[in-house]
């Protein structure tokens, strides 16, 4: 899988074409302890997850090549294909070349030029070295009633949650410069999740597939980011939080359940 050929971006295009979910659970290196990793893998096979993304704000220790070769050892997907690895890097001292993908971002919603193109720059003689999938993606930080690692490390303000418009016409500019993803984010331990109607608006008026992540902390949170336009909705905190996050989805019974996997 660990190509230059947009494959993994090709895969989320057609599940996009067909109408079908995406989930990913984002895993922060620093709270991950590789010794528990089997327990944590188990869980993330037992669960709905199509993808894992790796990173955070910010990341001291530097086990990302260790961690993501433990994944390679034990994740499988239902169809015994390895989950595909996609790095959701803070900076660029987070790119491993063991993974599969990157999500190469730039925050929108800022006006810091550090993080809309200078991060970018330093990244790119990187990159180029790697066989890393590189996928475009224009990153939106929405108020969400605490200040996030997101706003504390770039030093910008998100957008007014309220304001709806606003980020459609940033989730616009962002397709129109090129991005291949939108990624509408509260941020890492959120207080409040992006709203549904903010999700719904932009869904409908861009061409290209939307991520949602940040303050989702129930199994009918990603439902209704999902009911609301979301293409792939991002678990992080409340994984990390509770391992079992997804062992109700485990034991619902199909038939009165319509969460997550169902595909509308």
């Amino acid at each position: 899988m660990r190509k230059k050929d947009n494959i993994i971006y090709h895969q989320i295009l057609k599940a996009k074409s067909e109408k079908r979910k995406l989930l990913a659970i984002l895993l922060d290196p620093d709270k991950i302890v590789l010794d528990n990793i089997e327990i944590l893998i188990r869980k993330i096979n037992q669960s709905p997850a199509t993808h894992v993304f790796i990173g955070g704000s910010q990341v001291e220790n530097d086990n990302i090549d260790e961690l993501i070769f433990k994944l390679r050892q034990f994740t499988i997907f239902k169809s015994r294909e390895p989950l595909p690895i996609v790095l959701f890097p803070g900076n660029p001292s987070q790119i491993s070349d063991q993974a599969d993908a990157i999500l190469f971002l730039s925050l929108l919603s800022g006006r810091n030029p550090d993080y809309l193109i200078e991060q970018q720059v330093i990244a790119a003689p990187i990159l180029k070295k790697t066989q890393l999938e590189i996928i475009s993606t224009g990153y939106i930080l929405v108020e969400s009633g605490n200040e996030t690692a997101v706003a504390r490390v770039s030093k910008t303000k998100p957008l007014d949650r309220e304001n709806l418009y606003l980020a459609l016409a940033t989730a616009q500019a962002g397709e129109m410069l090129g991005s291949k993803l939108i990624y509408l984010e509260a941020g890492s331990g959120a207080n409040q999740a992006v709203p549904f109607e903010m999700i719904e608006l932009v869904s409908r008026n861009i061409g290209i597939p939307l991520i949602v992540g940040g303050g989702i902390v129930s199994l009918q949170g990603i439902q209704n980011a999902y009911d609301a336009g979301a293409d792939l909705v991002v678990i992080g905190t409340a994984f990390e939080n509770d391992i079992h996050f997804f062992d109700s989805y485990l034991n619902a019974k199909p038939s009165s359940s319509n969460l997550i996997i169902q595909n509308k």
